[in-house]
Order: structure tokens, then C-alpha cells, then sequence
């Protein structure tokens, strides 16, 4: 027992349980003191080991530690993280704060506004004003068919009957054809010309010619919406007017 006593000493471990030898007799009956005995063998070590003694098990890692101590690292990353973020979001509206107010047309402005800003709807084809297709000084008689097919032949300048972009010119047997765009829906043809003045991509208007007619062929014009014939307007004169 003193042997035990010593070696537990020696480890510096506090002893929780000691195991306790006598002699046993013929005829075994466990005496009573023996579990007060080995209690007071437990406590005289623990004595004389005094305050060197760890309160704690070494025997038993300190998982509960290590499980709390890599939780609280990655709160910890994840803390920073979240700062990072929020602070690289207050930059970049600082920095649309300022294009917005020093650089309005520049590139990111153009695309948010494309995103935030809905397209505006486009004109129906009514909204527009029409002009005379010939000039006021023109001794041309101009007539239109019951399916809106404007049609003259004379010696004289041709005028567009609005504004728009020119789409198309080709050259035909009987003279050039100009189609023009004035949205993506409504477009008007001029077909019969001996000369052209535009090109692809210009833009016309209502009071400038687009083409000239030496009065050898038949001037056409036609107008479409969506590729469908317009036929709701009459002429006076030389000018179309929407039926109201």
C-alpha cells in the first residue's frame, strides 16, 4: 500500500480509489471497516498531495473546450465576413451616388436606368402627322383606293408622308422603292421613283423630299401597320387625314 502511496505521488494525480490487500482468512468475512479504511487511504493522499493536485481528470481531453473554441473561430470569420460585405455594398452605392451625380451618361448609369426604367410604349400609327406627298406647288393629281393605295404620276418632287428612318431602297423595273420605318410597327413604301435622295439609315421628315419622279411611271405610297394595309384616312388635296 505504501508502494501505491508513492507511485501516486510521483504522478502528481489525484487518487480517487485505492485498493486495499489483507489477508484473508480461512472462512472469508468481509470486514466492516474495510470501505472506511480504503476512504481514509483516498483522503490521506489527497492531503499530502496538497495544492499540486489538478482539481481535474487529465485522462479526459478537453473536447467541450475545442468544440467551443472552433465555434467561436468561425463566428469570429464569419463576423468579418459579413463587415466586408456590408461595407464593399456601402462603397459601390457610394460610388453610384457620385457617377449618378458627376457622370449621368455614363455607362453604369445607361444600364441601370435600362433595368429600373421601363421602355416607354411606342406611338400608334393615328399619333402621327401626316404631310402631302407631292409639294403644295404641284399640278399632280393625287387619288387613294379604297384599300389606301396613294397613287399620282407626275413630273415633280416626292415627300414622305411623316417622319421616320429610311429601312430600305431598291431599285425595281419601274424605279426605286423606299421603304420607310416610322416605328417598329408602322412603315409607309414609296414604290415608282426615277431618282433617290436618302440612303439606308437617314432620317426623314414630312416637309423634305425623298426621291423625284420624272412622270414616266406611276408613284405609289402605301402605308402598314404591323405588315397589315392602313386604309383609315382620306385625302385632301395632296394630304393624308386620319379618319376620326
Amino acid at each position: 500500500m505504501d508502494q501505491q502511496l508513492e507511485y501516486a505521488q510521483m504522478l502528481e494525480v489525484p487518487v480517487s480509489t485505492v485498493s486495499v490487500v489483507k489477508k484473508k482468512p480461512f472462512f472469508k468475512k468481509k470486514a466492516k471497516g474495510e470501505d472506511d479504511l480504503k476512504e481514509q487511504v483516498v483522503d490521506s493522499v489527497n492531503e499530502r498531495m496538497g495544492d499540486s493536485v489538478c482539481p481535474e481528470d487529465l485522462t479526459v481531453p478537453p473536447r467541450q473546450e475545442t468544440k467551443s473554441a472552433f465555434a467561436a473561430t468561425l463566428a469570429d470569420r464569419s463576423g468579418r465576413v459579413l463587415v466586408a460585405e456590408i461595407a464593399a455594398a456601402c462603397l459601390l452605392a457610394v460610388g453610384i451616388f457620385l457617377t449618378n451625380v458627376f457622370m449621368p451618361a455614363s455607362a453604369i448609369n445607361t444600364f441601370i436606368r435600362s433595368i429600373t426604367d421601363p421602355a416607354p410604349a411606342e406611338a400608334a400609327y393615328t399619333d402621327f402627322e401626316l404631310f402631302p406627298v407631292v409639294s403644295a406647288l404641284s399640278d399632280a393629281e393625287v387619288s387613294v383606293s379604297d384599300s389606301g393605295v396613294i397613287t399620282f404620276t407626275a413630273d415633280c418632287a416626292v415627300y414622305p408622308v411623316t417622319e421616320g428612318e429610311v429601312a430600305a431602297v431598291t431599285e425595281l423595273e419601274n424605279g426605286y422603292s423606299v421603304e420607310i420605318a416610322h416605328t417598329s410597327a408602322f412603315r409607309s413604301v414609296i414604290n415608282g421613283l426615277t431618282d433617290v435622295y436618302c440612303s439606308v439609315g437617314d432620317e426623314v421628315a414630312g416637309n423634305v423630299p425623298v426621291g423625284y419622279s420624272d412622270g414616266s411611271a406611276e408613284v405609289s405610297v402605301s402605308m402598314y401597320n404591323g405588315g397589315e394595309p392602313i386604309n383609315g384616312y382620306t385625302l385632301s388635296g395632296a394630304l393624308p387625314v386620319w379618319n376620326s
